[in-house]
């Protein structure tokens, strides 16, 4: 934790004649994007994992039809032609889960009173008048919402919701483009894909709730890998 404390404080430091009293923010923006920026090859692999599922489709049907009355049958041939085309179900989840390290630490630093025996000196950055490790609900109680940290929140709000649209515009299209085709030919669709083909596209709102109750940091990271992954989802699915 201290070592990743000091890589934060000394990319603030380096920061700090361009941003001010907001280096440390920026230094955690362009932390995200470094971040994103090494899973990227994880994302271009997956994006051609998408569009090979997507290809596999009507393979997929003709496969239902054929083994529309032995479920496991049809399990088995389906994880047989995903293994022949060389495809992974799971490759698109790889992005998101090696990010997971990076959030979490990035999380507990801006919640620990103390780094290493020591006061975290983080704790004292701010986003303009928004403490780096404060909340909503305490920028809500120290000036209210058009307060000075309470401002910087509702540029952020504006910000997710932005980018938010964007990204259940994209996941909509997405979702349409891979869903299957077997229900207009009678076969058979996976148990739960059509809740899940509905669900998936609001699931971009969300990131309001996060920013809502995490400490700023983390909101800021949140923000800056939804966006980055707007931009790269448009690029990489078009």
């Amino acid at each position: 934790m201290s070592v990743f404390a000091n890589l934060v404080g000394q990319l603030a430091d380096l920061l700090q004649p361009l941003f001010g009293v907001s280096a440390a923010a920026a230094a955690i923006v362009l932390f995200t994007a470094l971040v994103r920026l090494l899973v990227h090859p994880l994302s271009r692999a997956a994006a051609r994992g998408q569009k090979a599922r997507v290809a596999l489709q009507p393979r997929i049907a003709e496969l239902r039809r054929k083994h529309a009355r032995n479920p496991e049958k049809l399990q088995r041939a389906v994880l047989e032609l995903h293994t022949a085309e060389k495809v992974s179900p799971l490759s698109g989840c790889l992005p998101s889960m090696l990010q997971l390290p990076a959030f979490f630490l990035l999380y507990h630093l801006f919640s620990s009173a103390t780094i290493g025996g020591r006061a975290n000196e983080l704790l004292g950055h701010r986003l303009f008048d928004a403490p780096l490790g404060g909340r909503w609900a305490d920028a809500l109680g120290d000036g209210g919402v058009f307060g000075g940290a309470g401002l910087v929140y509702v540029a952020l709000f504006a910000v997710v919701t932005v980018v938010a649209w964007f990204s259940y515009r994209l996941s909509r299209r997405m979702t349409a483009a891979q869903a299957p085709t077997a229900g207009a030919d009678g076969g058979q669709q996976v148990p739960g894909l059509a809740t899940m083909t509905k669900v998936m596209p609001f699931m971009s709102f969300f990131t309001l709730v996060t920013v809502a109750v995490m400490p700023l940091a983390a909101a800021l990271y949140v923000v800056t890998s939804t966006t980055w992954s707007v931009v790269e989802r448009s690029v990489l699915y078009r």
